[in-house]
């Protein structure tokens, strides 16, 4: 947003106080200012010049050869093709050396024979407009010699505010506004302006019917004896200034009021409307040319402002193609209306029709302001158009209140919060300054919000703490050293568990984390076998078709999986997050929350020769027995899950692990081959497995991780050992007795070979593994592996199993 200088001097005085201490004050204080800038600073290179006489040129009728004294000794001579151009006139001359806009640089040169030693401007060429039929005779009898922007008084200065830093204040997005403020800092008046409506004649008023709760406040005025024409210099420098193309008097006035106070309005041709006013919601399809020639389709959801039934404007945004003001027209319909912010700004976001207006009205305005900007354009008008006349009276419809806002405000909690020793009378000076109305009774402040700032702005006593902060100077208050109790933060053993979990993973296990959505498509649980399960829905999605809360993290993981595979041989993917279950309930009564790890990894498929740690399901156990260990949990038990498979779940290839102590005894983790129908709903050419980790379930151990071990001072034995057992045998079973044979000994166990054929016999397979047998206190011997091949063998028997010896 653009803010001149020049402009806000219409409102307070600025005398004393530089462009830059305007742009540190409003920066400190009221909203960031990222730039400052000369308006036009080429007018302070272009000299006022007095044509002292023009003459025919000799070889081109439609060019003149003039002298000019630009009071630098002898005058120049000129050669200019403006039919206007007379003796007597001043004009704007840009000599030898000038760059004008658009990086045009004036040299010394011959027209058609004729020397000309500099260029007498029009308009466009200072880039003041777009006229360009002659040249620009400068008003009154400015002093020769001077620059343009010195004889006119035309030297401002633009500020460029940040958009984003005044987006919750409506009263900011106007001139008036930004010089209120000022004011207050300045500890000077705001310049009186009067706002009032002329006298009205006696006629009937114009009608208006408001159908719709979105346009609180709908104000119309007939206004007649004005005509379209060229706009006064002021106001066409003003708008220039503030990056406003000037287009004619009505179009400008209308725009200069909207800069001023901040309140859009629309002027109406009231010969081509149908002789009344309706505002109502858009039909489903409904059709409407903008200003801009475009054709919009609307929906309910936007207002509309019709003549009869006919279409005029797209309310809050931009007029239509019929709210266009015909040349030679002198009958207007003045609309100042007040529409409800989030209407607004939706339909200019669905649009993509971002105007001047609805940046205003999606703020919320403040719905007096209506009538006051109604009283300061028709006085505008009048100024410059006399004859202006108001047939009948203002036409004031809908259900509108005035913003009422009172809040009580301890003085002591302003002290308190800003640190800063102010008595109660002076928190009420600064409030007051700002427009706010105070009352002081025992200490406490009774503040009513001024209209201007009750739509949304200030409604609680933080607020006005934050207005007194700022308005005191944020750098005026003095620094002091905090004291209070140190104590150590609460423990999260959440986060560290997740923390754990992601340096782990994202580390040696070499996964990437993945964040998905918690909605979930229809499609993709028909895919994983999800969708017969109850759901969280939301009422409204965020997408069409994804109004279901997962259950469960790893489906939002198996959907990645196969275009990930198709572009790499190896995909790890993990994600923490929470599913939601509508059947079990939290404290408040809200669906309970679960919070998993997911895991997922694909590979492609491996040969149908190879040995059984090849695939992707022992790989994932590896990872998940290293997880649990990190984090400290008791190894687990690993049985077969047969009940409570999820739908993704391979029936006959899924494992649970079950630890033991507090809390012990429930899932931790399920790992389960993905089901084959899945792998073909999603696409997923390869072999590949999921898992799910209770992070409720870790948290609830008796977990105890040690970050040192010490190193063995003593060898061990490594010995392979490989039994024949009953083909439905788990081998964690197995590795049971392997452990317990050892009495201690066992420093690790690693099964390493599965195998089943005639050599084991029918209904058997062959287990092999890896052990180490270590002693912290001695290095063992043949002596002591015999011993523990025999203990094994007697353990095995008993169990029912048989160690292989050859």
């Amino acid at each position: 947003m653009q803010v001149s200088y020049r402009w806000l001097e219409r409102h307070v005085d600025l005398s004393g106080v530089t462009p830059l201490e305007v742009a540190r004050l409003l920066t400190l204080h009221v909203a960031e200012v990222e730039g400052v800038e000369p308006f036009a600073a080429h007018l302070s290179d272009v000299t006022v010049g007095h044509v002292l006489e023009r003459t025919a040129h000799p070889d081109a009728d439609k060019l003149s050869v003039c002298r000019v004294d630009v009071g630098q000794g002898e005058p120049l001579q000129i050669v200019c093709g403006a039919p206007n151009v007379a003796a007597g006139q001043r004009v704007a001359v840009a000599t030898i050396g000038t760059v004008l806009p658009g990086d045009f640089k004036i040299k010394k040169g011959k027209i058609r024979g004729q020397e000309s030693a500099g260029m007498i401007c029009s308009v466009r060429e200072l880039d003041l407009g777009d006229e360009h039929d002659g040249i620009w005779v400068l008003p009154g009898e400015p002093e020769v010699g001077r620059s343009v922007a010195q004889a006119l008084g035309l030297a401002d200065w633009v500020f460029e505010i940040d958009n984003k830093s005044v987006t919750h204040r409506p009263d900011l997005w106007g001139h008036r506004g930004m010089a209120r403020e000022l004011a207050a800092l300045l500890g000077r008046e705001l310049k009186s302006l009067d706002t009032s409506l002329p006298e009205t004649g006696s006629g009937e008023p114009y009608p208006v019917r408001v159908e719709t709760p979105g346009c609180p406040r709908y104000l119309a005025l007939p206004i007649d004896g004005v005509r379209a024409e060229p706009s006064p210099q002021w106001l066409r420098l003003l708008l220039l200034a503030v990056g406003q193309r000037p287009i004619d008097l009505l179009v400008d006035v209308s725009n200069f009021v909207m800069l001023d106070l901040g309140q859009p309005n629309h002027l109406f041709d009231r010969r081509r409307l149908a002789g009344s006013i309706e505002v109502r919601e858009a039909r489903e399809g409904e059709l409407i040319q903008t200003l801009d020639g475009e054709e919009r389709r609307l929906t309910p959801a936007d207002l509309l402002i019709c003549s009869g039934d006919q279409p005029v404007a797209l309310a809050g945004v931009m007029g239509g193609e019929l709210s266009k003001v015909e040349g030679d027209t002198n009958e207007l319909l003045l609309e100042i209306a007040n529409f409800h912010g989030t209407t607004v700004r939706r339909t200019a976001a669905r649009l993509a029709l971002r105007t001047d207006a609805s940046a205003r009205f999606e703020k919320s305005l403040d719905p007096c302001l209506a009538l006051e900007a109604a009283g300061h354009l028709v006085r505008i008008l009048a100024q410059i158009q006399p004859s202006l006349t108001l047939p009948s009276p203002i036409t004031d419809a809908g259900d509108w209140a005035v913003p009422s806002v009172r809040i009580a405000l301890p003085g002591e909690r302003v002290r308190g919060i800003l640190g800063v020793d102010m008595r109660d009378e002076q928190i009420a000076a600064h409030l007051g300054a700002l427009g706010f109305g105070v009352a002081i009774d025992g200490g406490v402040l009774t503040v009513d919000v001024p209209t201007w700032r009750a739509t949304k702005d200030v409604t609680i006593a933080e607020d006005l703490i934050e207005e007194v902060g700022r308005t005191v100077g944020y750098d005026a208050i003095p620094g002091a050293k905090l004291v209070a109790e140190v104590a150590p933060p609460p423990r999260d053993h959440r986060r560290e568990l997740v923390r754990a979990l992601q340096d782990r993973l994202s580390g040696s296990a070499r996964f990437h984390e993945a964040l998905g959505y918690s909605f979930q498509s229809n499609d993709l649980l028909r895919a994983t076998r999800g969708a017969d399960a109850a759901y969280v829905e939301v009422i409204n999605p965020v997408a069409e078709g994804e109004s279901k809360v997962r259950r469960s993290v790893l489906p939002s993981l198996l959907q990645k999986l196969g275009p990930n595979l198709r572009q790499r041989g190896d995909v790890r993917l993990f994600e923490i997050g929470k599913g939601y279950l509508p059947e079990r309930r939290g404290e408040r009564g809200d669906p309970a929350e679960v919070h998993e790890l997911g895991l997922a990894l694909a590979a492609p498929r491996p040969a149908a020769n190879a040995r059984f740690d090849a695939g992707a399901l022992p790989r994932l156990r590896g990872v998940l027995d290293d997880l649990l260990h990190v984090v400290g949990a008791p190894a687990p038990e690993w049985r077969r899950a047969a009940a409570d498979l999820p739908g993704w779940a391979h029936p006959g290839k899924a494992v649970e692990a079950v630890t033991t102590g507090a809390g012990g005894g429930a899932r931790v983790a399920l790992l389960a081959a993905i089901h084959p129908e899945v792998t073909r709903d999603l696409e997923i050419d390869g072999d590949a497995s999921g898992a799910c980790v209770s992070l409720d379930a870790i948290l609830a151990l008796d977990r105890t991780v040690s970050d040192y071990r010490p190193v063995p001072r003593f060898p061990g034995v490594k010995l392979d050992v490989a039994f024949s057992v009953p083909a439905q045998t788990p081998a964690a079973d197995v590795a049971k007795v392997v452990d317990h044979a050892g009495k201690g000994l066992v420093a690790s166990v690693e099964l390493f070979d599965v195998y089943a054929g005639a050599s084991v016999g029918e209904g058997k397979k062959s287990l092999a593994y890896h052990v180490v047998l270590q002693a912290a206190d001695r290095t063992l011997d043949d002596k002591d592996q015999r011993k523990y091949l025999d203990r094994l063998e007697r353990t095995a028997a008993h169990q029912g199993l048989e160690l292989r010896r050859e």
